[in-house]
């Protein structure tokens, strides 16, 4: 299912950062009382009454259409729009209404989609007049206070009302992202690997807005492929355009059953922004395939790929379960073999091993290293079960799983991993009592 997008649009300084801060509990957007001061969209997941979406946070709306600036925000507003699946028009319910308002509501009218129109700054309903608010024709307004949280439940509980439904994947098919910084050649590759020209291929870094998907059938299993834009860091994400790229590469992830991470061999070693991708889709619990493209214009030497995949093992000692393909695009060379390595990597996505032989793993790993004794508390493991696939997923039973150091569980991870490879997955470990989960890691 892919996660809807709810956009916060609205004039500057009506509280829309304030409201941002409130719907996802932390304080990421910028709040200031000077207007304007929310330049960039700010993006976070959300999730109310079982119902996940993402929220963005939008520039205000200037009255000024001369003011670069103000030029630049109601381009990323108009970009919002164009973007969200629903959209809360946020109005400041002390200033009443504005010409700028009636503009907004215009924009956000014209595409059809559902909104709602929420009036801040609202510490008591009862004594604050509403009515003019009704000429927007979006009728009642929902007061809220977004700096106290009055009333935010209430409007939380009408969005996940009108969210659109998603629509249901494809369940047969087995969905691949490819991501990766921009102008690492994803669109390039895929295009290689189909055979033909389908996605727009530039020397423009950033050409690939959209996450495009392309079917393709190998061995009797239907493939989709999703060409992504690139993500950079959000530091750099300085446009609409680009800021959505990055949502949308975000969203591609969450849809995918494994991620093929396309990296640029003439770099020397993986960036830190690649790391930042690699570590979204593991901890997103997606099977993951590393993808060197340009090999071909690089300068080697018989060990040239184990250098290369010894300095990605020491920035994160988790890609050492991941496999390596080192490819050109260009020329072509190893593109295909990607097919069996994605082959590979879902089939160990879904394997399952019997309770019996993963107390047998266990008893020879405790039989090497008992958990560290807590002062006065005896630590034991009695028995683990694998719980769930794809991430593979093992549970382990003791009478204080809370006291369980982190550098056990690594061992653990580490012990099974030895037996047990799941090649180019996750594998998460949850430590329970008998009544339920306590702790929980994945490497």
């Amino acid at each position: 299912m892919t996660t809807p997008v709810v956009a916060l649009i609205g004039r500057p300084n009506v509280g829309k950062s304030a409201l941002f801060n409130r719907i996802i509990g932390e304080d990421e957007a910028i709040v200031s009382e000077e207007a304007g001061t929310t330049r960039d969209r700010h993006f976070a997941k959300a999730e109310w009454n079982g119902r996940a979406f993402w929220l963005v946070d939008t520039g205000g709306l200037s009255d000024d259409p001369h003011a670069p600036m103000d030029r630049e925000i109601r381009s990323q507003v108009a970009t919002a729009i164009e973007e969200a699946d629903m959209m809360l028009f946020v109005v400041d319910a002390n200033a009443g209404l504005h010409p700028s308002d009636y503009r907004v509501a215009e924009m956000i009218r014209a595409t059809g989609k559902p909104w709602l129109l929420v009036a801040n700054k609202v510490d008591d309903p009862s004594r604050m007049d509403f009515y003019e608010f009704y000429n927007l024709g979006a009728g009642e307004p929902f007061p809220v206070s977004a700096q106290n949280g009055k009333n935010s439940g209430d409007l939380l509980d009408e969005l996940v009302n009108r969210l659109p439904e998603s629509l249901p994947e494809d369940e047969t098919a087995l969905r691949v992202a490819v991501v990766g910084r921009p102008n690492v050649g994803k669109s390039s590759f895929v295009n290689k690997l189909l055979g033909e020209d389908r996605l727009v291929v530039s020397d423009i870094a950033g050409t690939t807005r959209d996450a495009i998907d392309t079917p393709m059938t190998y061995h009797g299993r239907k493939l989709i492929f999703v060409d992504t834009a690139g993500l950079r860091r959000q530091t750099k994400i300085d446009d609409g355009i680009e800021f959505y790229s990055s949502l949308r590469t975000r969203r591609a992830i969450e849809r995918a059953n494994i991620c093929v991470l396309l990296i640029d061999a003439t770099e020397g070693e993986l960036h830190n922004q690649d790391l930042t991708i690699a570590n979204m889709a593991w901890e997103a619990g997606r099977g993951l395939i590393v993808v060197v493209n340009k090999w071909d214009l690089v300068e080697k030497d018989d060990k040239a790929v184990q250098k290369f995949e010894k300095k990605a093992y020491e920035k994160a000692p988790f890609l050492k379960y991941v496999p390596f393909l080192f490819t050109s695009a260009l020329t072509g060379q190893r593109v295909t073999r990607i097919l069996d390595v994605i082959q590979l990597v879902d089939e160990q996505s879904q394997v399952r091993i019997s309770t019996s032989q993963i107390n047998e793993r266990l008893a020879e790993l405790l039989a090497r290293r008992q958990p560290s004794q807590a002062a006065g508390r005896e630590v034991k493991l009695n028995y683990a079960t694998q719980v769930s696939v794809a991430p593979p997923t093992i549970a382990f039973f003791g009478n204080h799983p809370d006291l369980v150091e982190d550098h056990y569980v690594r061992f653990l991870h580490n012990g099974f991993r030895e037996t047990y490879p799941f090649t180019g997955n996750p594998l998460r470990i949850l430590l329970r009592r008998k009544s339920g989960t306590d702790r929980s890691a994945a490497s």
